[in-house]
């Protein structure tokens, strides 16, 4: 899950999305290519959701086999790659970090566009797809969420995991740099205002549980990534990120929210 730095924003707040998004991202995808293919989509999907969640988003989506998947702020890869084999889809990605775009291009072989909040999708023409954990990390929210109904066909669906505040208001425990994290209610006025339906909605918690073997893969991954680079101040900062967001959802201060919207 990643998208475009904000140019209003800090140099440090810059740097630490540029180390979790794009350094630690290229990192991963050295690490996860040793791997043997049906352990990649666990290690790419590292940050993104859970297998049950994932699940629940594409049951809702209700795709076709063959049917274009537009994947936008996708990361390396690896809930896209779910999706595919899961149900036949084929995704096409967008992310603007261009290490993300590569690890998903070398480790799942998926056609990965770089581009941030500007989509280089025709009007009306994406049918189905998904925004995980992306729009948090975007400087201007509702210019995000209108430039997804754009593209969006009129029949389409698109699902979204967004993670919201719990209330109002500054949060007690430290956000990871360049996340503005909205409650529930400013989501669902954003959303009216792009013209963009809920059809379905739940929380990511209810599915929080990791099965054993994806969590063996994702220890692997970490431990070998805490090996090679763990001195760098890039994983460092990006292990603080990581921490930092960990620590709000275990407090409950912020809740993934996911949705599946179809436009009006």
């Amino acid at each position: 899950m990643s998208t475009s730095p904000d140019p209003t924003q800090s140099t440090d707040s810059t740097d630490s999305m540029d180390a979790e998004f794009d350094t630690v991202a290229l990192w991963t995808a050295e690490v996860v290519a040793g791997l043997e293919p049906a352990q990649r989509i666990p290690a790419g999907c590292r940050g993104s959701g859970s297998p049950g969640a994932l699940h629940w988003l594409l049951d809702h989506l209700e795709p076709e086999s063959d049917q274009v998947f537009l994947d936008c702020g996708a990361g390396v890869g690896g809930p896209a790659a779910f999706a595919a084999r899961e149900t036949g889809v084929r995704p096409v990605l967008t992310d603007p970090e261009p290490g993300a775009c590569r690890a998903a291009r070398s480790l799942f072989g998926l056609p990965a566009l770089q581009a941030g909040t500007q989509l280089p999708i025709a009007t009306g023409a994406a049918e189905l797809g998904w925004s995980l954990g992306v729009l948090c990390t975007v400087d201007d929210q509702p210019a995000y969420l209108a430039e997804i109904r754009r593209v969006l066909h009129p029949k389409a669906r698109f699902g979204l995991i967004v993670y919201c505040a719990s209330h109002a208001g500054d949060l007690r425990l430290e956000a990871p740099e360049g996340n503005d994290f909205p409650t529930v209610e400013a989501l669902e006025s954003m959303l009216d205002r792009a013209s963009l339906r809920v059809l379905d909605s739940g929380w990511t918690d209810h599915f929080a549980a990791f099965p054993a073997d994806w969590e063996d893969v994702m220890g692997t991954v970490q431990r070998e990534l805490e090996l090679r680079h763990g001195d760098d101040p890039r994983w460092r900062t990006a292990e603080e990120q990581s921490g930092r967001m960990g620590a709000l959802l275990a407090a409950g201060e912020v809740r993934g929210r996911m949705l599946v919207l179809k436009p009006t």
